[in-house]
């Protein structure tokens, strides 16, 4: 199985990160009990900054017990020696605005049929809400949850913008700084499971894992969200980990 092969890997990359995200955050987490410690999951989560892959991933590793998957842009995986050990470590390209990009949910499905426990970011890159709450998101999550008998969870998390804001090239690791992280329940989709997925289910079951995942962050900040979700125009480009459109062309999710 997959799952198998790249757990390794993912402990040989822990053993280097980890004590980099030891130094720099006090890290607080709730509710990763939530997550199940083993057999297919998907962790559906807000994205802030580009350091949140690795404190979400501390979180699931550590807190939960887990090897997460994540679905983060195909750049990241030319890189030398970063792209290989990404591979490895069962991590899962999106090809974003090309016709391969449809491979990636494909992909998704195919790790959680091998148990694993795959994290996706539906805003597909960094929000660019001015206050960092979750902007409108892109469909492809609700084709993977609904095409995937398994645990949703809602997870949220705050605190990575104080070390590297978006767009900026600066970090400031130090001194160590609060990142906290929350998972919620499984979210109820029974009502979903029998019915085409149209065009307007998919953006009702997005919107749906959004509100839970704006709400848990809600609770980290202890403020009241928008009621509505912010809606970025389109970049040329993104910076961050991403996942796919739901449409078959594979339009960026930046």
């Amino acid at each position: 199985m997959r799952a198998g092969r790249h757990r390794g890997w993912f402990r040989v990359c822990a053993f280097f990160v980890k004590p980099f995200l030891w130094t720099c955050t006090r890290p607080s987490w709730r509710g990763l009990d939530n997550i199940p410690r083993d057999g297919g999951v998907i962790v559906v989560a807000n994205h802030v900054t580009i350091v949140d892959p690795l404190t979400l991933a501390h979180a699931i590793y550590d807190g939960a017990r887990r090897s997460p998957s994540f679905l983060a842009k195909s750049e990241l995986f030319k890189v030398p020696v970063i792209g290989a050990m990404l591979r490895k470590a069962g991590q899962i390209p999106v090809y974003r605005r090309t016709r391969d990009a449809v491979n990636s949910l494909r992909d998704a499905e195919a790790a959680v049929a091998d148990g694993e426990c795959v994290i996706i970011y539906p805003e597909g890159t960094c929000t660019r809400d001015p206050n960092g709450w979750p902007m409108l998101a892109k469909t492809g999550v609700a084709r993977l949850v609904l095409a995937t008998d398994v645990p949703v969870i809602p997870m949220a998390s705050w605190g990575t913008q104080r070390i590297l804001r978006y767009g900026s090239k600066r970090p400031h690791p130090f001194p160590p700084k609060r990142v906290q992280a929350v998972a919620g329940p499984p979210v109820d989709l029974s009502a979903y499971r029998t019915v085409e997925p149209t065009k307007e289910i998919l953006r009702e079951v997005t919107d749906l894992l959004m509100t839970h995942v704006t709400g848990l962050l809600a609770e980290l900040r202890d403020e009241t969200p928008p009621s509505t979700f912010y809606e970025a125009k389109p970049t040329p480009t993104s910076t961050s980990t991403s996942e796919p459109s739901s449409e078959p062309t594979g339009t960026s999710a930046a």
